[in-house]
């Protein structure tokens, strides 16, 4: 018995007793798959938003969009009530279309194109991040009800990604910009910052949440009435590290100097904290080229698969990224690995996905799985040389379906089941 649903206007499976582990195998064995596809769980992307409420019972997620902007992704954390971080007008457009009030949407792109501000203003979105006098200035003309949020710069020692490379005002530079906006006639309602995506110092959110508080109180003297604090994202999406030392540090930094009462309302950017490990990837080996030594003794292989870093593998080039990988179809224990190195299917010699590792000496046809694989990768996927993206097959343990049923009013549309009998 196969139970399938239409769950939030996407093709879905119920998962009874199987794993998604199940569904990779059972994918990969049909004669005629050879392109690389993802499976995501919906029930990983609810544990998380569970274990965020659970753990940082203060701050509202507002998911970073740009992150996996997958539909079902996107409906599921709208039916679950989060917020969303948005760069862009299309973004904007994206989380509206599913019924999410403009309250629940924060225009974090500190720098915006004209024609998206003049959206955001036709669309009545009160959140949005500045931190230029520039900035500022379009915002007076072309949306002067907004309600603005000062991004300051507090990057991380550790991180995968500075932000502030970019992005943010230093805090001690915050006085000038807050003078401008009232001089404008502007309304700043809040701080804005983030520590860099991936960021592996939790201890970077108390000290941002420091300076946070320092340009809070400079808002106030200028005259502003600040009730929003924004602490961004960076948040790992992995299950190790997992979120316990993050929120430990964030909460006694909110207890400190921003204690509950105090009127200020906190909310935070995760993106690859929620969707990371709710997506795996399978990909297929369908070349290989050995290497030999003078003797003629084999001493590495090159294993060519079908994605790569114009696809899902984008990150390999653009942070030096490392990942991991599984083989789905076991070898013998006792099986001879050799050096080798795994490279993408286009023509370019940069497509190198993994530059080392050790694996058997396997026939072209072999699938490996990477685990993980749901923040920044199909966002960013391209079709460089016609190698299509990969498809994405939505599962659902039954538990989860369950819930859903059980509590109708978190569902955006109607959910259909379908039981087919093999």
């Amino acid at each position: 018995m196969k139970t399938k649903c239409t769950f939030f206007a996407e093709s879905a499976r119920i998962l009874n007793e199987e794993t998604v582990m199940d569904v990779i195998r059972e994918k990969t064995e049909e004669l005629e798959q050879e392109d690389p596809f993802y499976i995501l769980d919906v029930g990983d992307i609810v544990e998380k938003v569970k274990l965020w409420k659970m753990k940082l019972p203060r701050v509202k997620p507002f998911y970073a969009v740009k992150c996996n902007n997958h539909p079902t992704v996107l409906k599921i954390l709208a039916a679950l009530g989060t917020g969303f971080d948005c760069a862009s007008k299309a973004e904007i457009q994206n989380v509206l279309q599913l019924g999410v009030d403009q309250t629940r949407i924060i225009f974090a792109n500190p720098c915006k194109p004209l024609s998206h501000l003049r959206s955001a203003s036709k669309l009545q979105i009160p959140l949005m991040t500045f931190d230029s006098e520039s900035e500022l200035q379009k915002i007076s003309v072309y949306y002067p009800e907004a309600k603005l949020v000062i991004r300051i710069r507090v990057d991380a020692t550790d991180a995968l990604v500075s932000l502030g490379k970019k992005f943010g005002v230093l805090p001690g530079d915050a006085e000038t910009l807050l003078v401008a906006a009232h001089t404008l006639g502007l309304n700043v309602v809040g701080v804005a910052f983030h520590v860099g995506s991936g960021c592996r110092d939790p201890s970077a959110f108390h000290q941002a949440i420091i300076s946070a508080k320092m340009v809070v109180e400079k808002a106030v003297a200028i005259g502003f009435q600040p009730y929003l604090l924004d602490i961004g994202g960076g948040f790992p999406g992995t299950h190790n590290p997992p979120i316990d030392d993050f929120a430990e540090h964030i909460n006694i930094a909110l207890d400190e100097f921003f204690p509950e009462g105090c009127g200020f309302e906190i909310i935070a950017e995760p993106g690859r904290y929620m969707v990371a490990s709710a997506f795996t990837l399978a990909t297929n080996i369908f070349g290989k080229r050995e290497i030999t030594d003078t003797d003629g003794a084999l001493e590495s292989i090159m294993y060519f698969i079908n994605d790569g870093i114009y696809g899902s593998f984008v990150n390999v080039v653009n942070h030096h990224q490392k990942f991991h990988f599984l083989l789905i179809k076991k070898q013998d224990d006792d099986e001879t690995v050799l050096p080798c190195s795994i490279w993408g299917p286009t023509c370019d010699s940069a497509d190198q996905v993994v530059p080392e590792t050790s694996l058997p000496n396997m026939p072209c046809g072999q699938w490996l799985m990477w685990p993980e694989m749901g923040a920044y990768t199909l966002a960013k996927a391209g079709t460089f040389n016609g190698f299509p993206i990969p498809e994405v097959i939505v599962v659902v343990p039954y538990t989860i379906w369950l819930w859903f049923e059980e509590h109708p009013h978190h569902r955006v549309s109607m959910i259909s089941v379908e039981t087919q009998t093999d």
